[in-house]
């Protein structure tokens, strides 16, 4: 998996645009800024957009060039943002956070509940998660996301895997995807907000 992303992040472009994914401003706008985290966060655009509007970002990836070009990005918007390279059951923190940052954060199927509740595990009673991935029903569309059904979400599944989020919005939809080359055209998609119980 770590060999799939160093080589579709080495080109130069920003594969999925450099600006933050919708659903995750729109939410994220709404809150007081404080610390937040963002697993699987690739190429950096929802953690500089974070940076720029007062957070404290701490960011990961297993992928070392899409570190690179995060912190490449945030040079350029002027902003500082804590990133790491690791896996998302490897990472660690001392610090508890006010929000988590999920956008299209497809784990394989067989770790994946372990690692949405060892990411919850840094969140404090209270935070916030903002969560987009793609539906099951995206095997359809030609936009994006991985071609494993078992990796893509189901409602009944986000319920499953985050049982201690009360959910404030929880909804299945379709969208046109418009980040970058790899996220375009229409898409189905399921979207989160919940605050940790």
């Amino acid at each position: 998996m770590k060999e799939f992303w160093n080589e579709r992040y080495a080109n130069e472009e920003f594969i999925y645009g450099t600006e933050p994914n919708v659903f995750f401003k729109q939410q994220l706008d709404k809150l007081n800024p404080g610390k937040i985290l963002l697993p699987a966060e690739g190429e950096g655009r929802n953690a500089v957009y974070a940076a720029s509007q007062g957070w404290e970002v701490k960011a990961f990836d297993m992928s070392i060039k899409g570190q690179e070009k995060a912190l490449q990005l945030a040079e350029k918007k002027s902003v500082n943002i804590s990133y790491d390279v690791t896996g998302v059951q490897e990472f660690q923190s001392n610090e508890k956070f006010d929000a988590v940052g999920l956008s299209f954060a497809h784990f394989p199927a067989d770790i994946r509940k372990q690692a949405h509740q060892h990411v919850l595990g840094f969140l404090k009673i209270g935070g916030q998660v903002i969560f987009e991935a793609f539906a099951k029903s995206q095997l359809e569309h030609t936009s994006g996301g991985p071609k494993n059904i078992d990796m893509l979400f189901s409602i009944d599944e986000v319920k499953d895997e985050f049982p201690q989020l009360e959910f404030e919005i929880l909804k299945a939809l379709t969208i046109e995807l418009a980040e970058g080359e790899h996220h375009k055209g229409k898409a189905e998609v399921i979207r989160f907000l919940g605050v940790k119980k």
